[in-house]
């Protein structure tokens, strides 16, 4: 009798466990299907529909990481998702409380804007530390951080999650520099995001319509000081391999390079390019719309005055 019910009992265990395996093997299957099927967002236009998308997306992506805490797939998709939410959306309303002069507004919109880029950040740490240990010693300084990637990042998957890790650390950075508390110490830590960044574009230069040498041509031109002879060769390069296509890059040309030149006429022509009145590319329909909105906000006296200092060479712009 003894035996039988141990019999029974073991049966009993190895049949919840194999319950067990079918449903992690169900979540994962679930969440590697989501993951390639999120690339439709990309074409959808409509900015009010896609924020509403991006926002379920991401507590979808939430659930399924708490089921699944070690999946890569979905660690990686929170990473570009955060990352996505925080630059398309939670800081086109931080510009427009910055406009509306709202002191109150710019800081909750900041803050908002940090907590994506922090959990961007958090899942992109959690893919890369996986796969190789030693980050928290490599930062300690610019030139080991360089190795560390070179020695354990070299695939294009890779690729992929260091750019979205990088960027978000960048971003936040550039939210972060106008607070005077916190500010400073994010600044000083910016080149973790550069070097992330330059590695990604090292490993696979095209990934996202060349978005790795946008973000770089960027910071190259963060202020008047600094390498904007770098600059304007990374985004040629990128205008020149994306075709017009991608509507970020004139729009990052334009607010970037331009603004810190003073040179008003490039910083039109640019945008322009952004508010051209065709679709460029059915399968960038999201973030075409985010440069146009952009566009239109920068293409304002007040903000080409403030942010630039600069006013607009001709009237002429266009009504798309």
């Amino acid at each position: 009798m003894r035996a039988r019910s141990r019999t029974i009992g073991l049966c009993a265990l190895l049949s919840l466990l194999a319950v067990g395996c079918i449903k992690q093997i169900l979540t994962d299957g679930q969440i590697s299907a989501t993951r390639r099927a999120s690339v439709a967002l990309d074409t959808i236009g409509d900015y009010e529909l896609a924020r509403s998308a991006a926002q379920s997306g991401l507590v979808q992506f939430e659930g399924m990481h708490q089921l699944a805490p070690s999946n890569a797939d979905a660690l990686f998709m929170l990473a570009k998702g955060w990352t996505g939410y925080g630059y398309a959306f939670v800081e086109d309303e931080l510009e427009a409380a910055q406009d509306a002069g709202s002191d109150d507004a710019v800081d909750y919109q900041r803050k908002r804007a940090r907590m994506a880029y922090d959990r961007a950040v958090f899942y992109g740490l959690e893919i890369l530390m996986a796969q190789a240990d030693g980050f928290e010693q490599a930062k300690k300084n610019e030139r080991a951080l360089s190795q560390w990637l070179a020695d354990h990042f070299v695939t294009k998957d890779d690729a992929q999650a260091l750019f979205w890790t990088g960027y978000a650390w960048m971003d936040r950075v550039n939210v972060m520099k106008g607070d005077d508390a916190d500010g400073p110490a994010f600044v000083a830590e910016l080149y973790v995001g550069v070097a992330m960044v330059e590695r990604a574009v090292a490993i696979d230069p095209s990934f996202e319509h060349y978005a790795g040498l946008v973000v770089l041509a960027a910071y190259h031109a963060r202020t008047g000081l600094a390498e904007l002879d770098q600059s304007k060769q990374l985004f040629d390069v990128a205008m020149a391999k994306t075709e017009g296509k991608t509507l970020l890059v004139p729009l990052a040309y334009a607010t970037t390079y331009a603004c810190m030149k003073g040179d008003a006429a490039l910083y039109q022509d640019m945008m322009n390019r952004v508010l051209q009145p065709i679709d460029p590319d059915p399968y960038q329909r999201l973030t075409n719309a985010v440069a146009k909105r952009r566009a239109r906000r920068w293409l304002s006296k007040r903000r080409m005055k403030e942010q630039c200092g600069m006013d607009l060479v001709s009237s002429r712009l266009p009504t798309h």
